[in-house]
Order: C-alpha cells, then structure tokens, then sequence
C-alpha cells in the first residue's frame, strides 16, 4: 500500500502545478513556516510545496540512512562525517518522489525569496540537462554553525542548497531510494552521478541562492540564505549591512505573519 506521504505527492503531481520541495528540520520551524508563507504570497501561479520531513520520510520507507550523535554532532555512518540538518540527504530523493518526471525546485529552508520564485522554473528549462544549480566558491569560515552543529567545508559548498531538478533527465534516474540512503554524503553533494558534472549541471545566477556573508553585495538579491544562522536565531548577527537590510525585511514580513493563529501551520501537515 502506498504510504499517505506519497498518496499525497502524487495526487498533487497529476496536477501539473509548480512542484516546490523544502528541507525542514524543526529547529529551524519559524524559518521553514516564513519561507512557506513568502513562497505563497509572492507567487501568483499555482503551486505545490512539500516538506521533507525526515520521520514522515522514514515512515514511508524512503529514508533509513544510518547515522550516529556523537556529543550532539550527527555523523553519518557512511562516511563517517557529520552533518547538521536532518534534510542534509533526503533532497536528494526528489526525481523518485516526482516519479522521475517533471521538474521540480529544492530549497533549503534558511531562505528568504523576495519575488516569485518560479521565475526559476521559465528561464531555466534546458531539457538536455539535469539539474541547476548556483554555482557558488564558497569556503565556509565559522567551524561550527548557530546551532553548534560542526561547518562541513568541501568542494561546491551550498550548491546543492537550491537545486532545479529535471526529474525525468535519464540521468537523474540513477538518483534511486537505494542509491540516497547507500552512497556517501560526497557522492551526492558532489553530483557524483552525473559524469562531466561541471557541463551537465545548468548555472543559475548567484542573485538565486545569495549568501549571507559571502555574496557580492552589489548583487541585488532575489532570494536570500541565511547560511550563518538567520534572524529567526536570537544569537545571530549580521556580518555586513547588506545581510542586515535583507535580515530587517525578513523580520519585518516575520512580524506580518501571524504564526500564533494557531499550531496547524502548514508545518503540521509536512
């Protein structure tokens, strides 16, 4: 029997609508309900949004990649490095989930769209290729993140943090269940299935996945990430006035949602 999770996803597929996939973790739940809100708000076009929720995921028998927490580190025992969110792998589920078809967005949920994210979708669509990406040089400074979860440095940092997938490229069907919970974090945060990475993966621009702290702040920002922790973290601080300006307009859409309406956000129904 299929599991609801997917029941869901593919009853929605049938409908042809702008498929919209996000990494959530609950430690960063306001993040995930803002970015869900903006998402929504910012879009005339009918879209879908999915949660990947790991324990949902997992339920569903789709997730069940072993790790370890080691002094409140989570290390994957694959490759025995950690890793600090709980979607870290499972974006990488998203063709089998679309049933290898279509096209579909990833976005990790530390991010702050600031027009109508499926722009993406219109202007980047070269059927011949698999994915697109950012294609960030991106060396982390900070050795731990907000949460005190260990900063992984390794080569195309954050690309795979907002991915345009081509579901149905012939390529991504290597992208199976089996493969995401088997091969090591390198292999898939390197694009290591796809041979001649660096001519198969399509460029987007930085303007897509600017990152705070990093990103040429003459670069006006269409969507944000908040790679150094975010707004939504008391402890958090800017590090440049750019980050500050994009930082006080989150804050200031974050004080225009009412996240206290009640505890049925769309969180709850991931």
């Amino acid at each position: 029997m299929c599991p609801p999770f997917l029941q869901e996803i593919l009853m929605k597929k049938r409908e042809r609508i702008y498929k919209i996939f996000i990494g959530y973790d609950p430690k960063e739940r306001v993040a995930a309900i803002v970015l869900d809100h903006l998402l929504r708000r910012d879009t005339p076009e009918t879209m879908d949004i999915t949660f990947l929720d790991k324990e949902k995921l997992e339920r569903a028998g789709l997730l069940y990649r072993p790790y370890q927490m080691i002094n409140g580190q989570m290390i994957d025992t694959k490759d025995q490095r950690p890793f600090s969110t709980q979607f870290s792998f499972s974006r990488f589920l998203i063709p089998a989930l679309m049933l290898w078809d279509g096209w579909a967005l990833y976005m990790d949920c530390d991010m702050f769209p600031r027009t109508d994210i499926t722009e993406l979708f219109k202007e980047y669509d070269d059927p011949d290729l698999p994915l697109y990406c950012v294609k960030h040089k991106y060396e982390p400074t900070a050795e731990y993140k907000m949460d005190n979860q260990k900063q992984c440095a390794y080569p195309r940092k954050n690309w795979s943090s907002l991915m345009l997938f081509n579901c149905g490229h012939e390529l991504n069907k290597e992208l199976t269940p089996m493969v995401v919970n088997s091969q090591s974090g390198s292999y898939l945060h390197q694009f290591k299935w796809l041979p001649n990475r660096d001519s198969l993966i399509g460029s987007i621009h930085e303007e897509w996945n600017w990152l705070d702290g990093h990103s040429p702040e003459d670069i006006e920002a269409k969507n944000v990430h908040f790679t150094t922790g975010g707004p939504w973290f008391k402890e958090w601080k800017c590090m440049r006035a750019k980050d500050g300006e994009y930082a006080a307009e989150w804050n200031a859409d974050y004080s225009n949602i009412a996240l206290f309406r009640s505890k049925k956000d769309s969180i709850d129904e991931i």
